[in-house]
C-alpha cells in the first residue's frame, strides 16, 4: 500500500509537469513560483516523504544457521536544510523520523538440549528512529530541467523502541537493541527543476558502524550468545520536494 501511494504521487507530479521537464529550454524561474530561482540561495529549505527497508547484518561466534531476517517497508518523513558550498557541492541536513519493523526467524539448531515454543523462534523488532544524517552532495552540471548528483555522509539515529535499559530480555520475550547508532550513507538521485518547486527521487543505502545487540543477562542464551554483532543496513527510496 504504501508503495503504491508513492507511485501514484510520482505519477501525478509527472502528470502535471511532463512539459516543464521534457522541453528543450529551461525552467529559468524554477522551485519559486515565478520569483527567481532558489538554486543560488545559501540556504534552502524542504521536506521529503520516503518508504524504507531496514535488514540486519550478523556476524556470529559459531557456524550455525543463519538467523532470517524478514523485512518490511516502513515510512519515513523529515525535513531538509541545504548550505550551497559551489555550483556542484551542497551540504545537507535531514532530520527524520523512520519506522521500520523486522521480525527475526531462529533454527532449532540454537535451542539444541533446552525445551522450545514456537513462539522462541521468533522475535518481532519494532524501530522508531530520530535519524540525522550529514552529508554531501555532489552533483553534475544542469542539463535542462535534469541535475543527477551522488550523495553520501554519516548519521547517527535515536531508536525510541530500542528497549535497552528494559529489565526483561529475551528470556521474557523481549529483544533488546541499544538506543544510539552510528551509520555511514551513499545513494544517487536526480534533480527535476518544475515551475513551483524542485522534485527530487533518490536513492540511498544505509550501512551500520555499531553493534546493536544487547545481550541477555544469560551469557548461555540461545538468542544472544552466537551473535558476534548486528548491525542495521537499509535502502532508502525518498522523494524531495524543495
Amino acid at each position: 500500500m504504501k508503495y503504491f501511494f508513492a507511485l501514484i504521487i510520482c505519477l501525478l507530479i509527472t502528470e502535471n509537469s511532463n512539459a516543464q521537464l521534457f522541453r528543450k529550454e529551461k525552467v529559468i524561474y524554477d522551485a519559486n513560483s515565478g520569483r527567481g530561482s532558489t538554486d543560488y540561495n545559501l540556504l534552502r529549505w524542504g521536506y521529503f516523504l520516503g518508504i524504507n527497508n531496514y535488514d540486519f547484518n550478523f556476524d556470529y561466534n559459531e557456524d550455525l544457521r543463519d538467523i532470517y531476517v524478514k523485512r518490511n517497508p516502513g515510512f519515513s518523513v523529515g525535513l531538509i536544510g541545504n548550505l550551497r558550498i559551489n555550483q556542484f557541492l551542497d551540504l545537507r541536513l535531514e532530520p527524520g523520523l523512520f519506522i521500520t519493523t523486522r521480525e527475526l526467524y531462529y533454527s532449532q539448531t540454537y535451542f539444541e538440549g533446552l525445551a522450545v515454543k514456537e513462539s522462541d523462534l521468533t522475535r518481532e523488532v519494532k524501530s522508531t528512529y530520530i535519524h540525522l544524517p550529514l552529508l554531501l552532495k555532489v552533483s553534475t552540471k544542469r542539463v535542462n530541467n535534469f541535475k543527477p548528483f551522488i550523495v553520501g555522509g554519516v548519521s547517527t539515529a535515536l531508536n525510541l523502541s530500542s528497549n535497552e535499559t528494559n529489565p526483561d530480555d529475551n528470556s521474557n520475550g523481549q529483544f533488546r537493541t541499544t538506543k544510539n547508532n552510528l551509520f555511514y550513507e551513499l545513494g544517487f538521485g536526480i534533480d527535476f527543476y518544475l515551475h513551483n518547486f524542485k522534485f527530487t527521487p533518490s536513492i540511498r543505502g544505509l550501512f551500520g558502524i555499531n553493534d546493536e545487540l544487547v545481550r541477555d543477562e544469560n551469557p548461555d542464551s540461545p538468542w544472544t550468545s552466537n551473535i558476534n554483532s548486528m548491525k542495521s543496513r537499509g535502502v532508502f527510496v525518498n522523494f524531495t520536494f524543495q
